[in-house]
C-alpha cells in the first residue's frame, strides 16, 4: 500500500491486477485500485475534481480529468474516510499513475489541491 499526507488529507492506494478482464495477446491489461481518502483536518471537505496522469511502459502517457470520483463528489467530515474502487487499462504489463484531487473546505469555500502519490501497476509475473 502507498500512502501520502498532503494538505491534511491522507491518500492510501492498493492496486490489483485483473487477469479476468485482461487480454495479454491483444495488449490489454486491466488493473483495479482502491483509494482511501482520510480527512485529518478540523473542517469538512468536498472532493470536487480529479486529475490523473497515467504512464504506460510502452511510452504512451495520458491524462484524465473530471468531476468527483466514480460519479460522486463526496463530503468527508473531519476525522472520517471515504473509500472507492476504480480501474485503469494499460497496453503493457507495467505502468504507473499519480495525480491530484481538487478539494473544497466546506466551512470557508476555499479550494486546495491534494497530491495523489505515484503508484505502480504491474502484472504479478513481472515482479519475479
Amino acid at each position: 500500500m502507498i500512502s501520502k499526507i498532503s494538505a491534511g488529507i491522507t491518500i492510501s492506494i492498493e492496486t490489483y491486477f485483473q487477469p479476468e478482464y485482461s487480454n495479454p495477446i491483444n495488449g490489454e491489461f486491466m488493473f483495479a485500485y482502491r483509494i482511501t481518502i482520510k480527512n485529518n483536518n478540523i473542517f469538512p471537505v468536498k472532493l470536487l475534481r480529479r486529475r490523473w496522469h497515467i504512464y504506460d511502459s510502452n511510452g504512451s502517457p495520458r491524462e484524465i480529468e473530471g468531476e468527483g470520483v466514480v460519479g460522486v463528489q463526496p463530503i468527508i467530515n473531519s476525522g472520517e474516510s471515504y473509500q472507492y474502487v476504480s480501474g485503469c487499462s494499460l497496453q503493457s504489463e507495467i505502468g504507473k499513475m499519480n495525480g491530484t484531487y481538487l478539494m473544497e473546505n466546506i466551512n470557508n469555500k476555499k479550494t486546495f489541491d491534494v497530491i495523489i502519490p505515484a503508484f505502480e501497476l504491474c502484472v504479478p509475473f513481472k515482479l519475479n
